[in-house]
């Protein structure tokens, strides 16, 4: 199995969605706090795909 390095515009968008994530779980903000969760993991699967799939 080959895995590839994410694009730059790939890793931007996933740490900010993490960063987004880990906001809203520790201070409480109406929309993001719920979401908190599920924009963690959109990140981490957002990067995972990205080292899977070339191009990404």
């Amino acid at each position: 199995m080959k895995l590839n390095a994410p694009r730059k515009i790939t890793w931007l968008v996933a740490l900010i969605l993490a960063v987004l994530g880990l906001i809203g779980y520790l201070v409480t903000i109406p929309v993001i706090t719920s979401l908190a969760f599920w924009l963690v993991l959109i990140a981490a699967v957002l990067l995972l795909l990205a080292t899977y799939m070339e191009g990404l």
